[in-house]
């Protein structure tokens, strides 16, 4: 499979961006709640904000959202990272051995099933927003989503 971390990864920047007052929303806070290097925080920003979900600015502390989390759908989040055309998600591999009957014929036999997985996946994605994800995680939590921030991350 080719998908990556950083579709969680963006769905988890755009939950602290919706939380977190106005400017403290650095790549450097998102990258220790992340646990990871605030330059990979930047880069899937980046990525968010050519995608239109987020507007960020050189060297200004913290982004914020372009539109409530409700109306981001995960399709959008993991097209905004993933960058994969239909028939990408999954690859069979490149040179199979043409003399064999299975080598010959096994990326035709695969690549259907392959394309309506990938648009198994990418349904349940469209129909479900970043907003869903952040009401699990204050359910999990105990915790309404107004307190979030104060409670993860003070």
């Amino acid at each position: 499979m080719n998908i990556s971390t950083k579709f969680p990864v963006a769905v988890h920047t755009l939950i602290l961006l919706s939380v977190s007052p106005p400017g403290t929303a650095t790549s450097e806070m998102i990258a220790s709640s992340v646990n990871t290097n605030p330059v990979v925080i930047r880069r899937i920003t980046g990525m968010l904000g050519r995608a239109g979900l987020v507007e960020a600015r050189a060297g200004v502390a913290g982004a914020r959202l372009r539109k409530p989390l409700a109306d981001i759908t995960l399709l959008e989040v993991y097209q905004a990272v993933n960058g994969m055309g239909e028939g990408e998600l999954f690859a069979v591999h490149d040179s199979p051995n043409p003399n064999c009957e299975v080598g010959r014929n096994i990326q035709a036999a695969m690549n259907p099933i392959f394309i309506a997985a990938q648009r198994a996946l990418e349904q349940v994605l469209e129909q479900t927003t970043v907003a869903d994800v952040a009401g699990d995680i204050s359910q999990l939590e105990g915790i309404q989503l107004p307190d979030f921030f104060a409670v993860t991350h003070s």
